[in-house]
């Protein structure tokens, strides 16, 4: 009788489990809060503003569009470039909005949600270096942000480089200015800023190889196993995409009101994976 007990017991506290597992999307809701990680050295995605000292950016402003979006105010957590996934792993975030690029690797530790952001990923030398393609790059010292894909991709397509990780693309910038490396690795649109900030403070012309290392699509990060979180933040990007609200996100930061001037030429859909 009693063995009988505890197995129900047991069986009830199961089912209770089951029923009670976690619910990104119901957590978000009950806390009324989304918190949502972004980058805090890449501008024009993530950064400290000069005066203000809040963090301001493209993907900032997406974070608060999501969190309207899902009818929630919004909490905001800057981060490294490596810190990203481990910091969305261990729940200190809801979601990433935070320069993520798709990759098949990263896709075994986190969801992503539809494009948002397409990024040619570039690399940056100094205009009287030489160096023109991709090949000339055999044998060169690289660097980019640790944990970035601009160096696990380097890696790949340039086997013969000696690919180096620094904590941050101002880092790589730097080094790059000293002679340290060879070439730095980053989106182009955070090159575009680094080569007009050279030109404006006298301290050298940097030019992009006009090939591309690779082309990037970006998503927002969500935790494995939270399909209604993952669903909810799809439907608030492509409520987005067509009110016109990422458009202008996009015209602020990087295109038509911006330094930049890019267009933009790609829409919110899923990511190809092919």
């Amino acid at each position: 009788m009693k063995l009988w007990i505890g197995a129900a017991a047991m069986a009830a506290v199961l089912a209770l489990g089951g029923g009670t597992r976690a619910d990104g999307l119901a957590d978000i809701k009950a806390r009324g809060k989304l918190i949502c990680g972004h980058t805090q050295a890449s501008e024009p995605f993530g950064y400290p503003d000069a005066t203000t000292r809040q963090f301001v950016g493209f993907d900032v402003d997406v974070c608060q569009a999501l969190a309207r979006g899902l009818g929630v105010g919004v909490e905001l957590k800057a981060m490294s470039v490596e810190a990203r996934i481990p910091e969305l792993r261990t729940k200190r975030v809801d979601v990433l909005a935070a320069i993520l690029g798709y990759s098949p690797e990263r896709a075994t530790q986190v969801d992503f949600s539809h494009q948002y952001y397409v990024s040619n990923q570039k690399i940056m030398v100094k205009s009287d270096s030489g160096l023109k393609t991709l090949k000339d790059l055999a044998g060169r010292k690289l660097a980019g942000s640790k944990g970035s894909s601009s160096v696990a991709m380097a890696i790949k397509l340039i086997p013969s480089a000696n690919v180096l990780s620094f904590q941050d693309s101002p880092s790589a910038y730097l080094a790059l200015l000293q002679d340290k490396i060879d070439a730095a690795m980053a989106g182009e649109l955070i090159l575009a800023r680094f080569i007009r900030q050279a030109k404006e403070q006298n301290q050298g012309t940097l030019e992009m190889i006009a090939e591309p290392l690779f082309v990037e699509p970006q998503g927002i990060g969500v935790n494995k196993g939270e399909p209604a979180l993952l669903a909810a933040v799809n439907q608030v990007l492509l409520e987005m995409d067509k009110s016109g609200e990422l458009q202008t996100i996009f015209d602020r930061w990087v295109g038509k009101n911006s330094a930049y001037g890019f267009t933009r030429a790609y829409k919110v859909e899923p990511i190809p994976t092919n």
